[in-house]
């Protein structure tokens, strides 16, 4: 892996969770947090965007384990591993709902900890890879960008686009309806757009600055998406955002 995949872990056991920490960080993973309440396991995705999510099934407090994951994924599409210890067939069944990746038993066994994070990383790179991999930008224009997918060249409105996130060596463009992932780093992409609009505020993110709604000295809102605001694109952000 050329950057380590980030992981939070929401487990109300913390000495079950200072295990887990222990063994990813071995494997070469880094732990983004250790969370025990549902609420707080929001606010940090949120804030930090990990790449993994491990999951305690049967969290106490306000927010079980399901319910969290849900709240999550109104915000972001993170894949999710649930630890679960007896779960009953009710909460199997609300679990399947959120469309985890993979299940591991409690009390985990190392071994199958580490194989099945190094599947679901495989998988989640793969997916990637071939949705980018048939996508790619053929040109720009004044108010439209192209981009070729399954043999055939779709139009995508400047307008429409929302913001767009660096992944590594894809672009992920999310536009009001639909998201693009296509092969080119953000630099290149950021060389062809012609629009004024459009403003790097970190490394890995690019937003259209008609379609901010709300920003704060740390980070901005675009349709509930929470952007971190680099300290280095902060000056060129207030500077356009007083054009308006």
């Amino acid at each position: 892996m050329s950057e380590k995949t980030r992981i939070l872990i929401v487990e109300d056991d913390m000495i079950i969770a200072a295990n887990i920490s222990l063994q990813l960080s071995k494997l070469g993973y880094e732990v983004t947090g250790i969370e025990s309440r549902g609420e707080d396991a929001i606010n940090h995705a949120k804030e930090n965007q990990p790449d993994i999510i491990l999951m305690d099934i049967n969290l106490k407090g306000k927010l079980d384990g399901t319910e969290t994951a849900k709240s999550i994924q109104e915000y972001f599409d993170i894949p999710l591993i649930y630890l679960t210890a007896n779960a009953d067939e009710a909460t199997f069944q609300k679990a399947k709902e959120t469309h985890p990746y993979a299940f591991i038993s409690k009390p985990f066994n190392k071994l199958n900890l580490e194989r099945t994070i190094a599947l679901v990383v495989e998988k989640v790179t793969e997916k990637k890879y071939n949705s980018a991999n048939d996508n790619s930008l053929i040109e720009t224009l004044e108010d439209r960008i192209f981009i070729r997918s399954q043999n055939k060249l779709i139009k995508v409105m400047l307008d429409e686009i929302l913001y767009i996130e660096a992944e590594r060596n894809y672009c992920n463009i999310i536009t009001t309806d639909q998201n693009y992932l296509i092969v080119s780093p953000m630099n290149t992409f950021c060389q062809k757009l012609s629009s004024n609009y459009f403003l790097r505020v970190h490394r890995s993110y690019v937003v259209n600055v008609k379609k901010l709604d709300a920003v704060t000295e740390s980070h901005l809102e675009i349709q509930k998406k929470v952007i971190p605001i680099g300290k280095i694109y902060k000056e060129d952000l207030l500077k356009i955002i007083m054009k308006f």
